[in-house]
């Protein structure tokens, strides 16, 4: 048994596991291969035992979701270290030695994540997750690579290994016992910014996520649901949310929450104006399922244990430093 399986979550998703599974049985040699199949009703699990044999299914009967197929299936593996891989992903040459060095090198190393590029426009980095994440003082994300909706050619000037805050849980490298001491993923996220919430435990914890950019692999995106979906918009700001309550220094949480609640009201304003009202009652629809919610958020709080501060958060504001400074890019901002 090799030391790291890349394992792949799919529901009903036989087109892409027919458009990308080739590239990951291709350039993953040497590796276990899994397939967690999370109750899908198509014929997938037909199709992978008449083409890919040697690829390990695990099967379930019931769709858990992203976060709890995942918690389910990394229960049944032995390897040290597994890779999250969606499975509109296109890997390349190489794309796993690299990482894998990388952990083997290092104990505290919990997560690493490849460079990920657009397979749409594949000369520019991808949304989720470019060359890796960051958090800032309030809680918003961004990455090397992409601030909100602005998106970089990649010219290798993010192409230094680094710590970054989070890692892009399109592929997502993660030491198997630091995962479930860190509680795994978070099954009430449903999808969307899990990872960065894993990763925030990760560091609380004392442990490091970089990027490596010397693996390369290309994203497809949209896979799970489209930007344009009011439904992301509810996730994304539910779940943004929740993140700052369970993870934030206690210190600081006093007047860091403030603010961004205030903030994402007057982003009800905007989506409405920039999206269309449904993207509007999202945001009001996540503060108010949000709010619900505290009593749960708080348990899950007192349960994480808050050891390190020490790590590569952004201490300024990104919202102002894009909006009202105009610094659009990761290097304008870090500068």
């Amino acid at each position: 048994m090799s030391k790291i399986s890349v394992a792949l979550l799919n529901y009903n998703g036989k087109t892409h596991l027919e458009n990308f599974l080739p590239s990951v049985v291709q350039f993953s040699n040497g590796y276990d291969i899994v397939v967690i199949d999370n109750g899908s009703t198509d014929d997938t699990l037909e199709f992978l035992k008449s083409n890919y044999p040697t690829v390990r299914v695990i099967s379930y009967a019931e769709n858990s979701g992203f976060c709890g197929g995942y918690n389910k299936a990394l229960k049944e593996l032995e390897h040290e270290f597994v890779v999250l891989l969606n499975t509109d992903v296109q890997v390349t040459e190489g794309w796993i030695d690299p990482i894998l060095k990388l952990m083997e090198s290092d104990s505290n190393l919990a997560a690493v994540q490849p460079k990920i590029l657009d397979l749409k426009k594949k000369t520019h980095f991808e949304y989720a997750g470019a060359s890796g994440g960051y958090l800032d003082i309030l809680g918003y994300p961004f990455c090397r690579g992409r601030v909100f909706h602005t998106i970089e050619e990649d010219k290798n000037q993010y192409q230094e290994t680094q710590d970054v805050f989070w890692a892009s849980g399109a592929s997502l490298f993660v030491r198997r016992s630091a995962y479930f001491e860190a509680g795994g993923l978070d099954e009430d996220f449903f999808a969307h910014m899990e990872e960065i919430d894993l990763c925030w435990r990760f560091w609380n914890l004392g442990y490091k996520v970089k990027v490596c950019p010397e693996s390369v692999v290309y994203h497809l995106g949209g896979g799970t649901l489209d930007k344009s979906s009011p439904k992301k918009t509810y996730l994304n700001f539910r779940n943004g949310l929740s993140i700052l309550l369970k993870n934030e220094n206690t210190s600081d949480l006093s007047w860091k929450f403030p603010i961004r609640l205030f903030l994402d009201w007057l982003a009800i304003i905007q989506f409405s104006i920039l999206s269309g009202l449904p993207h509007g009652v999202a945001i009001i629809r996540a503060h108010f399922d949000f709010m619900r919610s505290i009593p749960c958020q708080i348990r899950k709080r007192k349960s994480s244990i808050r050891t390190s501060q020490n790590n590569p958060r952004y201490r300024g504001l990104i919202i102002w430093d894009y909006f009202i400074r105009r610094k659009k890019t990761y290097l304008k901002i870090n500068s």
